[in-house]
């Protein structure tokens, strides 16, 4: 009877808590790829669903722009079923129809309501059915008069439909519903189709391929003019989305191989790197004006349209008449328009790790000299030049005059890998972030050679300057046992980028006399102190991930250095059990860690920072913070002598500035 009754509570106790999960974002499409399974279990999940299902047409697709989780009156239910048999306004773009299939697929995952099955397998078949004889889809189905009918890569209408279409014909589990063995076949041939296309559409300048346009004569297959301001033009955006797909194929054609090379050339060719975007805004956090600014040394940005012939970049209002730069059209087109675009720079961050896997050798990205010395493949499959990564590092030329590449293949690499400091400007690259892993065991009673233990038990150590590295995972898998450094870099211009750096205690040790070191895009995790060390480092979309409570920076930043430790656009995560993380802790009292644009996590205590028992730190140290937002975020609890930077000072924190050496502009190359 006893343990009868604590199964019923806690059958009403897990209940609840689906129940009265709460939605917390307020765009639709937020709403759908952000909430978890818990959320789509629970009744206001299934509510939003029913109006899901309502504005969904006979025909299988759905119209765009909609908010769908508002709640609808009796009137407006009554209007839907309607319009259901009229295939009104249904269409792919601005993510219409796949987005609502993506919904469909996640409640059905967690509430088996067969009319969710049955409306997606209709999204399915609306797709197949819009598709064009030639490969390529209009913007609206049923077709709509106007430019509507054109093939429209605009907005990633068309590769959103053939991501839906790729994940179904290779059986993946993206999504939670599962085709029958006949329409699996036929979004093959349905991919097949729309990737023929694409590489049909591949605008050739002057005789050499180059990208793509945002729309298409639907039987002609040239350029084609959208609105006013959209005329015919090479796409600094959409370009980029399609390239993506093109790389996203296992084993690719010699057609589309080139595709990506030509379309990887024409992005570095069209690059801008000598203006930024300014933005204005008003209270509600709406656009009011845009101005480029002329800059050095810029991240790399785009032109959403440039002219066909010349790549050179065009502005227009809606009167059609094209301009040379943004401040001569109108603030309304100016303000209200995406005219640059910065989507293109996740190609040409992927590229090397593509063009090594797939046997593509291009000097300008992967093989910087035709010299067999100068680019090594590692694999444990022998089908490299060598099986350990330590016998490629051994083969390298020393002090080379040009860059040195290793191309890793997947695979686990247990071994103790050192960069010697006469190894400079090598270069790893792995086939995938999450499948190729250099992973030891080592730590500090493992090692046990006295109190400077912790700096022999790393898995990685970098000594040679000039190294940069990609699409790895660097791990100490001692576990919770003490100090254990996976990455160790002591050296200067150093750039680790997309990759994991994952260990417990002391997983980041960086060091070097005026070392200048620069992460982008990677996620690191730890324990006590996992980020330490007296360099002068960059960490840029980054995710810093503590697995339980203590400290996650320790920097020793050598006195009169100008910057330390320097996060900017981060996001600061942690596992359920850690509720009580500093941000950091001086191991040398001069220690300087700033965070900018961060998002930090709920786990960070409201004091922030900790002296170590070091009360002249509280005088000495420079901690600090500017604009950062989320539940840990509280300046007005951090503790006394730690700072929040006002805007001038903030403007500082450019990466010219924390990275400046005497190699200019190093961490561009």
């Amino acid at each position: 009877m006893i343990l009868k009754k604590i199964i019923i509570l806690l059958v009403l106790l897990v209940t609840g808590f689906v129940a009265n999960a709460q939605n917390t974002y307020k765009n639709w499409s937020d709403i759908i790829r952000k909430n978890g399974a818990v959320w789509f279990a629970s009744v206001e999940a299934q509510k939003i669903a029913e109006n899901v299902l309502l504005y969904q047409r006979d025909i299988g697709g759905w119209p765009k722009n909609i908010q769908m989780q508002q709640e609808l009156t009796s009137q407006q239910k009554k209007d839907l079923i309607a319009l259901k048999k009229t295939a009104l306004e249904t269409t792919t773009d601005n993510g219409a129809t796949c987005q609502e299939m993506l919904f469909m697929s996640r409640m059905y995952a967690e509430v088996k309501d067969e009319r969710y099955k049955e409306s997606f397998l209709k999204g399915i078949n609306y797709l197949l059915e819009a598709q064009y004889a030639n490969g390529g889809w209009p913007q609206f189905y049923p077709l709509k008069k106007g430019y509507y009918t054109h093939i429209t890569y605009n907005d990633d209408s068309m590769v959103n439909i053939l991501n839906v279409l790729k994940q179904i014909s290779e059986r993946t589990d993206f999504y939670s519903i599962k085709p029958s063995n006949e329409i699996v076949e036929k979004t093959k041939k349905a991919f097949n189709k729309g990737i023929d296309c694409i590489l049909k559409t591949q605008y050739r300048q002057n005789g050499v391929l180059t990208a793509w346009c945002a729309q298409y004569d639907e039987i002609t297959l040239t350029p084609a003019k959208a609105r006013a301001y959209e005329l015919p033009s090479l796409s600094g955006k959409e370009s980029a989305k399609i390239t993506l797909l093109l790389m996203s194929i296992e084993s690719p054609s010699a057609e589309i191989s080139t595709a990506v090379k030509s379309a990887q050339a024409w992005f570095e060719k069209t690059k801008i790197t000598n203006l930024e975007e300014k933005r204005v805004l008003n209270d509600d956090g709406k656009i009011i004006e845009k101005k480029m600014i002329v800059t050095s040394n810029g991240a790399p940005i785009w032109a959403r349209f440039m002219e066909l012939d010349t790549n050179e970049p065009f502005f227009c209002d809606r009167d059609g008449i094209k301009k040379k730069s943004l401040d001569q059209i109108g603030s309304e087109r100016r303000n209200g328009y995406a005219w640059y675009t910065d989507e293109p720079k996740e190609v040409l961050k992927k590229y090397a790790g593509w063009a090594a896997k797939n046997g593509v050798r291009m000097e300008t990205v992967v093989t910087p000299s035709k010299k067999k010395e100068h680019y090594f493949t590692v694999a444990q499959d022998g089908t490299g030049d060598f099986i350990k990564i330590q016998e490629a590092v051994n083969a390298c030329p020393s002090f080379p005059y040009e860059k040195v590449t290793l191309f890793i293949k997947n695979g686990i690499y247990t071994e103790k890998v050192r960069i010697p400091e006469w190894n400079t400007h090598l270069t790893l690259i792995g086939e995938s972030k999450e499948n190729t892993i250099i992973a030891f065991d080592d730590n500090f009673a493992k090692i046990n050679s006295g109190r400077n233990s912790t700096f022999y038990t790393y898995t990685v150590l970098v000594e040679g300057d000039d190294f940069s590295a990609f699409n790895l995972t660097i791990k100490n898998t001692s576990g919770d046992n003490g100090q254990a450094i996976a990455l160790s870099v002591v050296a200067n211009r150093v750039q680790i980028s997309n990759c994991l750096i994952l260990g417990n205690q002391d997983t980041l040790y960086l060091s070097g006399e005026n070392a200048k070191q620069y992460f982008k895009d990677c996620y690191i995790e730890g324990t006590t102190d996992f980020i330490f060390g007296n360099a002068t480092t960059l960490f840029e979309n980054c995710t810093i991930h503590s697995i339980k409570d203590s400290f996650i920076t320790a920097a020793s930043t050598p006195e009169g250095t100008a910057f330390g430790f320097v996060f900017k656009n981060c996001r600061l995560t942690a596992d359920p059990v850690a509720t009580a993380v500093y941000l950091g802790r001086p191991w040398r009292i001069y220690a300087k860690t700033v965070f900018i644009n961060c998002d930090i996590g709920n786990h960070i205590r409201p004091e922030g920072w900790q002296n170590w028992s070091k009360p002249e730190a509280e005088k000495k140290a420079f901690y600090a913070e500017y604009n950062c937002k989320g539940e840990g975020y509280q300046p007005q609890k951090r503790v006394l002598w730690s700072h929040q930077l006002s805007k001038k000072e903030a403007e500082k924190y450019t990466i010219e500035n924390i990275l400046q050496d005497t190699v200019p502009n190093w961490f561009s190359n």
